[in-house]
């Protein structure tokens, strides 16, 4: 019976510990899938939030064209009156050129009857150019609403793309609809590099963007009837077969996500699927992620925890084990006791009596000791023991019979030092060092380190009446505490040793950055001015071969044109300078009133022709500035006040605030919102107030250059009432003006003497169109034009032994440096002729070089009147 029972509780052991092995792992394994999940669930959620910007931003940044093209005068003309071939013709090289700017896909103008009248594609063989498009979703919605959005593939083209239509209007009536179509196929290029699935759906569930073929152009859900009809009316996808996309729902995680096992595309493991909606388009993004890393997280948690139910059982019957051993020797002992009761009773009766009264009369425990958690001992003059307390007793594991009133402490230091408790050396010296301590009566703390790890703190006092009171405090857990802190600072510290580095690397790679963008701004800048330079010349010859007034005017328009995309580049070139550091300044003392006076003159002018005053407050304040970027901020503020002032004044002033000077603008225009008063000093930011607009540029440098030289701009405005610009400045000392150098005054030709006429002058440059532009303009003003070509064609001129008079030079071109050039040049002439340098370069080394070999410098685009100025006064000076 005994043996079946025993039986019967292995078997029960044994069932738990295995059914308890296989739940812990179940439930740790499930708990750490899930855990895992929604950890990837939420990284999914962020990168998938980030491919909708991507989206998002690749839309909008088309978004406001249809609306700029609607307002063109040329395509409302066009919708008004049918277009002769000709002007047919300018329509489609102009929506060409604008197509080739925005780099859209193509730009198309479609009639009220549906048919396309012109678009960027005229001479491709799939161009829109009288096709009917008036069964598209985007023109319908165009002429009912304004404007639409739809998505299709290309009747015409064949290739997919996003069309943005606006409707032109008159009176009105909407004439017509002009359409962009921007292709998405770059987006799904950029999504390769993901491994995990990305797609894109439509409104009506149809996957219309993926980056991977065997997805486009799917259903994730059955489709209507009328939604059918609806998508073949519009031929939205074309004759494209919409295949269903076959997926089962596994499970539904508390974010909305998805776990799905992909049955057409099929993949062999389950997917995450995540979807965030573009509630602007009526879109949803979807991206499916690999999850078997949670997968894997699982499965080794449940390793963990069936590991540590098993851990656990063996644990509870080890101590089940060792507690029947114990009742096994309870039981024992007590049947010996009862055996030896009846004979020891008297002897042990006598024996506590005896105990206890030896106990009473040498007992040395302190009841005021008690209570302390350290452990004390008190010795008299003659190094005897008096009292002490137990907790003295158990840190030292003293026997019994050692420890009594009047035994000397000696004898408790030699026990000590038989158990190596008092270190290592000779026992006899370290006994009487410590004797010696006791009988100076001196003062001491220490701490002392047992074998089994245990930390005392010692303390001891001398007594007023001879004697010595010692305390010993365990103070173990302090130290590990201590330890475990300072291993803490250490790891701390080589953490912020490591975040600083990185942090000073990802510092160098920002800085890198930033050279590359401003190398690449200012390359960019200088090959479009290479272009614009040409175009100024060629209007300056226009103009001088026109006679009618009209045709002068227009001429007039085209070059303040000309000028205002040159104010462009450089506000650009000049943004990049200042984000570079790259800007030289020039800060000194210089009186502030000539500065004030000869801007008040200038916008007085402009302000005239609107109708405006500028008004203005002379001052003999002396200020510490650059003046050139000081004036270029004053510009800035006089410029925007103009722009935006309908009427009233315009007021130039300073007022003295704050130890500094604070140099101010007022007008009287609309006033600026208190929610973009943050947002103006940013480039490319434009008010929508105003009947004329800047490129948004002009309070990103006041901005820049305020940082550069340490001078802070404020805002003040009142919708309605007008807006105050300010910069403050700091004081200077009269005395630290320096002198000024007398100014280079240009010599003005006599009207019956060009001394251009018939001089030799070359222009070396590597762009065509400035090199005949320059021909051009050069020969009108009776120069003899014996070179303008390139580099090489200058040196194989050279070597004939031809030698010009003057020389209009440019700087870069390609892998010629043009001072460098020169000096070959020089050789082969054996002579060394005047030289203009025509650069877009704006080097302050470069300049500085032309001032010392006595040499002029333009920059481009080049102002004909100037460049003339200046041919004249280096030919005289030459010749003289």
């Amino acid at each position: 019976m005994y043996w079946l029972s025993r039986h019967r509780m292995l078997l029960l052991t044994l069932l738990v510990m295995v059914g308890g092995t296989v739940l812990c792992a179940v439930a740790a394994g499930h708990y750490a899938w899930r855990r895992a999940l929604g950890e990837e669930s939420s990284q999914v959620q962020r990168q998938l939030q980030l491919y909708g910007q991507g989206l998002q931003q690749r839309i909008d940044r088309f978004g406001t064209l249809p609306q700029v093209l609607a307002l063109d005068p040329d395509l409302l003309h066009a919708l008004r009156v049918p277009p002769s071939p000709s002007e047919r013709q300018r329509l489609n090289l102009k929506l060409q050129r604008a197509n080739e700017v925005t780099r859209a896909s193509t730009l198309t103008l479609v009639g009220h009857d549906g048919v396309a009248v012109a678009a960027s594609n005229w001479d491709q063989p799939t161009t829109n150019v009288g096709e009917n498009y008036s069964y598209r979703p985007y023109y319908r919605q165009a002429l009912a609403q304004g404007r639409g959005r739809f998505y299709g593939i290309g009747m015409t083209t064949g290739v997919p793309g996003y069309y943005l239509s606006q409707a032109i209007e008159e009176d009105g009536k909407r004439l017509g609809v002009v359409v962009i179509k921007v292709e998405l196929s770059a987006l799904e290029q950029e999504w390769l590099s993901s491994p995990d699935v990305v797609l894109a759906s439509d409104d009506h569930d149809v996957v219309f963007l993926a980056n991977r073929d065997s997805w486009r152009y799917r259903l994730l859900r059955p489709l209507g009837a009328d939604e059918r009809r609806e998508m073949l009316d519009a031929r939205q996808y074309a004759d494209r077969a919409l295949q269903p996309l076959r997926a089962r729902t596994e499970d539904v995680l508390a974010d909305g996500g998805r776990m799905v096992r992909l049955l057409d595309p099929a993949l062999p493991q389950p997917m995450l699927w995540q979807s965030l909606p573009l509630p602007a388009e009526g879109w949803n993004l979807h991206l499916l992620h690999d999850a078997s890393a949670a997968t894997g997280a699982g499965r080794a948690a449940a390793l963990t925890g069936g590991a540590a139910w098993l851990a656990l059982g063996f644990l509870v019957l080890f101590v089940q084990q060792r507690r029947r051993l114990a009742k096994h020797r309870l039981r024992s002992r007590r049947e010996l006791e009862t055996l030896l009761k009846q004979h020891a009773q008297e002897l042990r009766t006598a024996q506590d009596g005896l105990l206890q009264a030896a106990t009473d009369a040498d007992s040395g425990l302190s009841r005021s000791l008690e209570h302390l958690p350290q452990g004390v001992v008190v010795i008299d003059r003659e190094l005897r023991l008096v009292a002490w307390n137990s907790r003295y007793l158990e840190l030292f594991r003293f026997p019994q019979d050692l420890v009594r009133v009047g035994r000397p402490i000696e004898e408790l230091f030699r026990f000590n030092a038989r158990r190596g408790l008092l270190g290592p050396g000779p026992v006899d010296e370290a006994i009487e060092r410590r004797l010696n301590h006791l009988r100076s009566g001196r003062p001491h703390m220490r701490e002392s380190e047992k074998d089994d790890g245990t930390v005392l703190e010692i303390r001891g006092n001398p007594l007023p009446d001879g004697g010595f009171v010692t305390s010993y405090a365990d103070i173990t857990s302090y130290k590990n505490a201590a330890r475990e802190l300072r291993s803490l600072a250490d790891a701390l510290e080589h953490r912020i040793a490591e975040r600083t580095h990185d942090l000073e690397e990802a510092r160098r790679e920002a800085e890198q950055a930033n050279r590359y963008k401003t190398r690449f701004v200012a390359s960019a800048v200088h090959d479009l001015l290479q272009p614009l330079n040409a175009a100024r010349m060629f209007v300056s010859v226009l103009r001088g071969k026109l006679g009618d007034p009209a045709q002068q005017q227009t001429a007039d328009h085209i070059d303040a044109a000309l000028a205002a995309q040159d104010a462009i580049l450089n506000s650009l070139l000049d943004i990049a300078r200042l984000e570079s550091g790259s800007l030289p300044t020039r800060v000194q003392a210089f009186r502030l009133g000539p500065l004030l006076q000869t801007l008040a003159r200038e916008f007085g002018i402009a302000a005239q022709s609107r109708g405006l005053v500028v008004d203005w407050v002379d001052t003999n304040a002396v200020v510490v500035s650059d003046e050139a970027l000081l004036r270029r901020i004053l510009q800035n503020f006089l410029s925007n006040a103009l722009r935006y002032s309908e009427r009233g004044r315009v007021l130039l002033g300073c007022r003295r605030r704050e130890g500094m000077l604070w140099i101010e603008v007022h007008d009287q225009g609309p006033g600026i919102p208190d929610a973009l008063q943050g947002e103006i000093f940013e480039e490319f930011r434009r008010l929508h107030d105003g009947q004329q607009r800047g490129a948004g540029l002009g309070l990103a440098i006041v901005d820049r250059i305020g940082r550069l030289l340490g001078h802070p701009i404020r805002l003040r405005s009142q919708l309605g009432q007008g807006s105050v610009f300010a910069v403050g400045v700091p004081f200077g000392e009269a005395s630290a003006i320096p002198a000024t150098a007398p100014v280079p005054v240009l010599v003005q030709e006599p009207a019956a003497d060009n001394p251009r006429r018939g001089r030799r002058v070359w222009v070396i440059d590597d762009d065509p169109h400035v090199c005949a532009a320059s021909r051009a303009l050069l020969e009108r003003w009776g120069c003899e034009v014996a070179l303008a070509d390139g580099p090489q064609a200058a040196l194989q001129l050279a070597a004939t032994g031809a030698v010009p008079e003057l020389v209009l030079l440019d700087v870069r071109m390609g892998d010629h440096h043009g001072p460098v050039l020169y000096e070959t040049l020089a050789d082969l002439w054996q002579a060394r002729p005047p030289v203009v340098l025509v650069t877009a370069e704006r080097d302050a080394g470069l300049r500085e070089m032309a001032a010392e070999r006595g040499w002029g410098m333009m920059a481009k685009p080049v102002k004909p009147p100037a460049l003339r100025a200046l041919m004249s006064q280096l030919l005289i000076r030459h010749r003289g």
